[in-house]
């Protein structure tokens, strides 16, 4: 498979975790709450994720290994849906997202501590770029910081550091699990999370199959448990935490201009500026990485 497949998955992926705010807040104006709204996605995510894995597999699923890989995989996606929502609630969105995006050096930090080396070049200079960009993108420099709840910055960089977590389980691959099974049981102990501290009532309630909060549900479950899931457990062993990481910051360019679309939010030059920083920011570290690949090849 090409060289540039395995980024273009993972840049696909983050882009479908981008259009998850907008569904959010249009299933609070008509009447849901956030909570509901992402208990659908896990829950019906996992519904999907059983479907897929019955029509293909056509047997009961079984551990054969990597138990605790999946586990934490799960727990890391429920995670992260549960610590954002709470940051949502005490900071303005525009600095939740920013205080997500720490996501990107966090993750870097991460697999370098893991693999005992030091950030290349064109991951350090891909990160500042990343930063300035995203402090552009998200619109915050004009916001007031004063007066904002300590708990807002500890539940959004819970978030980020959550995220970064889950990018680096993704990096561990699974001997003699298929990547099916591995979606079903991570997107299993991803629901149970969220149920145990969302709005699992909506499921005995009737709630979650009533107009239109299954159509909700079956939008934030497929672009936000079955695509990204299953495109990470496939692209991040073969790309790597880091450079995962750094990828993943397309979410915000996808974010910004779905709600521009959708929403009819505003979006300013410096917006603008900032999407296209990160664009050049994420592509830093791919294009060092196709380049090296082909010098070692040529060799």
């Amino acid at each position: 498979m090409k060289l540039w497949i395995y980024p273009l998955m993972v840049v696909f992926a983050a882009s479908c975790y981008g259009t998850l705010s907008t569904m959010i807040k249009l299933a609070i104006g008509d009447g849901y709450t956030a909570s509901e709204a992402t208990s659908s996605q896990y829950i019906i995510g996992f519904l999907l994720a059983f479907i897929i894995y019955m029509v293909t597999q056509r047997k009961l699923p079984r551990f054969n290994g990597g138990f605790k890989i999946v586990l934490l995989a799960g727990i890391f996606t429920g995670l992260t849906g549960i610590v954002y929502g709470q940051a949502l609630i005490y900071l303005p969105a525009s600095l939740a997202v920013v205080m997500l995006f720490q996501f990107t050096w966090i993750g870097t930090l991460i697999d370098c501590i893991l693999r005992r080396r030091l950030p290349s070049r064109p991951e350090v200079i891909s990160l500042i770029i990343l930063f300035v960009g995203t402090i552009l993108a998200a619109g915050v420099i004009d916001v007031d910081l004063s007066g904002i709840d300590w708990k807002g910055w500890v539940f959004g960089f819970s978030a980020a550091l959550s995220f970064s977590l889950n990018m680096n389980v993704n990096t561990k691959q699974v001997v003699g699990m298929n990547t099916t099974t591995r979606l079903l049981f991570v997107s299993f102990f991803a629901m149970i999370m969220i149920t145990l501290f969302q709005s699992p009532e909506i499921i005995w309630n009737g709630k979650l199959f009533t107009e239109p909060l299954i159509f909700y549900g079956l939008a934030l479950g497929l672009l936000g448990i079955i695509i990204p899931i299953y495109l990470f457990v496939i692209a991040v062993p073969k790309v790597g935490g880091a450079v995962s990481s750094i990828l993943s910051a397309m979410e915000l360019p996808v974010a910004v201009t779905v709600s521009v679309i959708v929403l009819s939010e505003a979006l300013s030059w410096i917006q603008v500026l900032g999407i296209a920083i990160i664009l050049v920011g994420m592509c830093i570290p791919t294009l060092a990485g196709i380049s090296r690949n082909k010098k070692r090849n040529s060799v």
